[in-house]
């Protein structure tokens, strides 16, 4: 499924679960979590690198992104100052990988002289900005990662397997592979579309399509309804319909660039993580519900370990849809999502329009 889907973006929220483990539940269904670990990080056909964003990518797809490793900045980008002002910490935490081996940002020492913590910033502490300095810059990889999520990173020529570390793309003709990865994963779109999925320009995009269709990867289309011009996957075959049902996380492939959603679906959506709460419209962690071809509701959804429940925060139905077939698909949908995750039971709040309906569903 992730070689389908080409990358996988991590996201750690975990008030459902992390969003690389709902992605591939709405796929495949009830899954054990364990083997997403088994495959990533022992198996050696995937490993991680910046791709959409923070991402899980086939081991092929690593020396596709070499270019840009050499030129993307360092993030948090506060840090660069760093590590031009203090050159011989950052080689001396390279050198300890390559001579102890895989290392973590718990296995190092501080920096001295300066403060240790970056506040304020994901990273949390020099040590550990180091290291994804050198991970951004592709001259470490990851290993493994901990229990606690934390990752463990070994120099790049020995967490990569040779016959992909060794080997060197032109960039023009990565940029060109990323986007046929692209369409096949997306099927038919723009030159948007293709260049939010591995976070191309868009100008470069533009100036790789015309070399993509006359080489036959990709072919014109039009789509009723669209403006620009649009691009399907020389290889995709005539759709039929499909009565798939699936919560989608806010980061899944499907929906992450909301300029498609609305083009598609005729959905706007955003994530309110960061909105204050009194000025969120729909909710903290709210996951647009596929039915079918369409999306026809949005759901506020919490993992309630505590107490052991799937707490339905808040439920709306868009509009135009049936709110007791809605509802009936969504139940069953939440059913299995709260076996999946171990919780006992489902809690539906009063919030939402489509509410009533879905705790008549519980009811019987």
């Amino acid at each position: 499924m992730i070689r389908l889907l080409g990358v996988l973006q991590i996201d750690c929220v975990n008030v459902l679960v992390p969003s690389h483990y709902m992605v591939l539940f709405s796929r495949l269904g009830p899954f054990d979590r364990r083997l997403l670990h088994d495959v990533v990080y022992r198996s050696r056909r995937f490993t991680e690198q910046w791709a959409h964003e923070a991402s899980i990518i086939p081991i092929e797809t690593w020396p596709l992104l070499r270019h840009r490793m050499q030129s993307r900045r360092i993030r948090p980008y506060v840090f660069e100052h760093f590590l031009v002002a203090h050159p011989h910490y950052v080689e001396q935490i390279l050198r300890l990988i390559q001579e102890r081996g895989p290392l973590a940002a718990e296995d190092l020492p501080d920096p001295e002289g300066v403060d240790a913590r970056i506040p304020g910033t994901w990273v949390g502490t020099v040590r550990r900005a180091t290291l994804e300095a050198h991970f951004t810059r592709g001259l470490l990889a990851v290993h493994e990662r901990r229990a606690d999520f934390s990752r463990v990173f070994d120099v790049a020529e020995r967490a990569i397997p040779k016959e992909h570390f060794l080997r060197h793309w032109d960039p023009n003709n990565a940029e060109r592979k990323l986007l046929c990865i692209a369409s096949r994963a997306l099927g038919i779109a723009s030159a948007a579309d293709l260049a939010d999925y591995f976070r191309t320009p868009v100008r470069s995009v533009r100036s790789h399509l015309g070399v993509l269709v006359e080489k036959g990867d990709l072919l014109p289309a039009t789509v009723e309804g669209w403006r620009e011009q649009a691009y399907l996957d020389s290889q995709a075959v005539k759709p039929g319909s499909t009565a798939a049902h699936a919560l989608l996380s806010p980061f899944d492939p499907l929906i992450w660039f909301r300029a498609r959603v609305k083009r598609l679906f005729d959905f706007d959506y955003r994530i309110e993580i960061f909105v204050p709460e009194e000025k969120r419209k729909w909710g903290y962690y709210v996951l647009p519900f596929l039915m079918g071809e369409r999306l026809v509701a949005r759901v506020d959804l919490k993992a309630d370990r505590k107490q052991s429940r799937l707490a339905v925060l808040a439920v709306y139905l868009e509009p135009g849809f049936d709110g007791g077939a809605v509802a009936h698909a969504l139940w069953a949908e939440l059913q299995a999502l709260a076996g999946w995750l171990g919780l006992e039971r489902i809690h539906v709040g009063q919030r939402g329009n489509l509410s009533r309906m879905l705790r008549k569903c519980a009811a019987n």
